[in-house]
């Protein structure tokens, strides 16, 4: 059986309630219409699975029947996004895309043994080290292998016995790699990364895309907090950094950078899509609750009981905004002082809530703060069970063009377009 092999341009698409995939794959119809070249990733973590009362089956179905009623002929994908042992079992047969978190063992020192054999392994960079592409020659010495071992190697390990368990259940080949880094606090140097995939590397792990920590804030929802310049200086050296790891290790030639933005960092995508163009480097752009929130903007729009439900997962998620935010602490920043009252909300139409909710800082009514508690506020409209889904299906008419849309003008052109 051919081994899959992850095209250049791909999307993460999270849909958590499981009805917007045909309004997510129109966008990238349309894209491939105007001759850009992007494969959908459906993705859903453990966690959403767990507030939703969904199934990792059910991503699966909603992405076979979309690719059938839209006759999609190019290559997509189901994610078991951010998995582990505890929690990969009822992704295994659903999913051929896996995203292997291993943040728990970030800092955790490997065994002895193992971190001095690490270390031998790659004394022969020891010194200075030209990479194309990085102005400066960069510096490895003892001390900065010890401080890798000690702080990846683990981490690395536990993704290689990840990656094997699911070769003994599903077969080599036949599924993509992802290994996530992200989830650390500070953000990972050239030598860092590179270091990470030699370790990749000698667990024999064929990653596709890596997931390392950027600089600056991620924060759900909202844009990119954090200094431009020093992100495309990084972002351009990970790409460096990249193509000399996949010569010098023999990693897959398609091994590209993950972002796992958190949604809408529009500000990041310039910055993106030179790096890519200058490098001729591929890409995986991993988007959140940007779905879910043109699901209320849609609702909101549509007035009446549309409307009304917006509200009501506004009002619930004030009200339960700490048990609500307290999971994604470290990826929102919300002012409580700035979030209106829900009498104020109660008041607003179908237009004044899609202005303080859409992602358009330009509108004087957009409300960041008002978005990331949106955003993280999911778990209300899940409370609401067929009530939601079946308004999503009533008013399909009014929301499918905002997702569409949003992913399509705000997405996809920005970052893969015009090439």
């Amino acid at each position: 059986m051919k081994a899959k092999t992850l095209e250049s341009y791909s999307m993460g698409i999270g849909d958590r309630f499981g009805h917007q995939g045909r309004a997510q794959l129109q966008a990238m119809l349309q894209a491939r219409a105007e001759g850009i070249e992007v494969v959908p990733v459906w993705n859903k973590s453990f966690r959403e699975h767990s507030i939703i009362g969904t199934k990792p089956s059910d991503v699966r179905t909603e992405a076979d029947e979309a690719v059938a009623a839209l006759r999609w002929t190019a290559g997509y994908y189901v994610d078991a996004d951010h998995i582990n042992f505890k929690n990969v079992e009822p992704f295994i047969a659903c999913s051929d895309f896996f995203t292997l978190d291993v943040a728990e063992e970030i800092g955790r020192p490997a065994s002895p043994d193992a971190a001095e054999a690490f270390i031998r392994s790659c004394r022969d960079f020891l010194g200075t080290l030209k990479i194309a592409g990085i102005e400066r020659p960069i510096v490895i010495s003892e001390k900065t292998l010890q401080a890798a071992a000690a702080k990846y190697l683990l981490a690395v390990q536990k993704a290689g016995e990840i990656y094997r368990y699911l070769v003994s259940r599903k077969g080599e080949g036949q599924f993509i790699t992802e290994v996530s880094m992200d989830e650390t606090d500070q953000p990972q140097t050239p030598v860092e990364l590179l270091l990470i995939l030699a370790a990749v590397a000698r667990e024999g792990i064929p990653a596709q895309t890596i997931a390392p920590k950027f600089t600056g804030r991620f924060n759900k929802g909202v844009d990119y907090v954090g200094n431009l310049e020093q992100f495309e200086k990084e972002f351009n050296e990970d790409l460096a950094v990249i193509a000399f790891a996949i010569k010098e290790f023999g990693l897959p030639a398609n091994l590209k950078l993950s972002v796992h933005s958190g949604s809408d960092k529009f500000s990041i995508y310039p910055p993106i899509r030179r790096a890519i163009r200058r490098f001729g480097a591929g890409l995986h752009l991993k988007t959140a609750g940007t779905t879910w929130l043109e699901e209320l903007i849609g609702l909101a729009e549509a007035g009446g009981p549309g409307l009304q439900i917006a509200k009501e997962v506004y009002a619930k998620a004030f009200e339960n905004r700490q048990e609500f935010c307290a999971p994604y602490a470290t990826v929102i920043d919300i002012d409580p002082a700035k979030l209106p009252p829900i009498d104020e909300v109660n008041r607003w139409d179908g237009p004044q809530f899609a202005a303080a909710l859409r992602h358009d800082p330009a509108c004087p009514r957009y409300n960041p703060h008002f978005r990331q508690l949106l955003h993280v506020g999911y778990k209300a409209a899940a409370q609401m069970g067929r009530r939601f889904t079946d308004a999503l299906e009533q008013f399909e008419d009014q929301i499918a063009p905002h997702v569409t849309a949003n992913l399509l003008e705000r997405h996809i052109r920005p970052v893969f377009g015009g090439r």
